[in-house]
């Protein structure tokens, strides 16, 4: 009786592994030369006693300086909500137009629908946001458009995705008794993606909250730009106040994020 001895892998396997893990380390090792080339390592060996003399400037906070920034905070929760809001009704007819089942051609208006949707997905916000400034000017008209264009290629995928994954037999079963395409829609379809809709759109509007607080840093309105005004003049306990106000929002946001999702599902 034979024995066999049974090995993870062959001898040319594991110096495939082996040869690979070289090369991996040695890609690793070229870039990382290659993003520090320009780096100051004396700047880098002195971050430390930096961080803790501008950290002991930060505090106090400048508590006084709360009731400033109701205001520049109210901007930047109706920014969020706006631009969710138009993001959404943008993002929906666009899903439909992207969805194999419901674009009305395959060919031509689904790759259009979804250029549409790579392309909001592909800018970030920050950057849509720069753009709007040089065109419409500084204020929260530019922040909430940017925050839609962004809103309608993350919202109109995971829609269009939902439209792909409806049990079709419910629109089949629509469709046999005589209902017209627009019935079969709006019974047939929008009923099947609706807990997908409010979902991803309450989901988005509190990762929009998040962004609508930096927008400002570029001249997007909310509570940004007061933050952009503290750095700029080395104000570092109202940077403090303004961080701990950006913490508190967020996580109210989130709380009321998944509440609200727990109630939809």
């Amino acid at each position: 009786m034979t024995t066999t001895t049974w090995h993870k892998r062959t001898s040319s396997a594991n110096l495939a592994v082996f040869t690979g893990w070289v090369l991996a380390l040695a890609f690793v090792s070229w870039a990382f030369q290659v993003m520090t080339q320009d780096t100051i390592w004396a700047f880098v060996s002195d971050a430390p006693a930096q961080f803790a003399d501008i950290g002991s400037r930060m505090l106090p906070p400048a508590w006084g300086f709360i009731n400033e920034l109701w205001l520049p905070l109210w901007e930047t929760l109706n920014i969020a909500t706006l631009g969710t809001l138009i993001g959404t009704a943008i993002a929906i007819p666009v899903a439909f137009l992207a969805a194999r089942n419901t674009t009305p051609s395959v060919r031509f208006v689904r790759p259009v629908a979804l250029l549409a949707i790579v392309a909001s997905r592909s800018i970030n916000s920050l950057i849509w946001a720069l753009l709007l400034v040089a065109i419409l000017g500084p204020g929260v008209l530019a922040g909430i458009i940017a925050i839609a264009l962004r809103s309608v290629g993350f919202i109109g995928k995971l829609i269009y995705e939902a439209i792909e994954e409806i049990d079709p037999a419910q629109t089949e079963a629509l469709a046999s008794t005589g209902a017209s395409p627009a019935q079969v829609m709006a019974w047939g379809v929008v009923p099947q993606i609706a807990p997908t809709l409010a979902g991803v759109s309450v989901f988005r509007w509190d990762i929009n909250i998040r962004e609508s607080t930096v927008l400002g840093l570029v001249g997007a309105g909310g509570i940004g730009v007061k933050l952009e005004a503290a750095l700029g003049t080395l104000a570092w306990p109202k940077v403090t106040l303004l961080l701990l106000v950006i913490l508190a929002t967020v996580i109210v946001s989130e709380w009321v994020t998944a509440q609200v999702r727990r109630k939809l599902i």
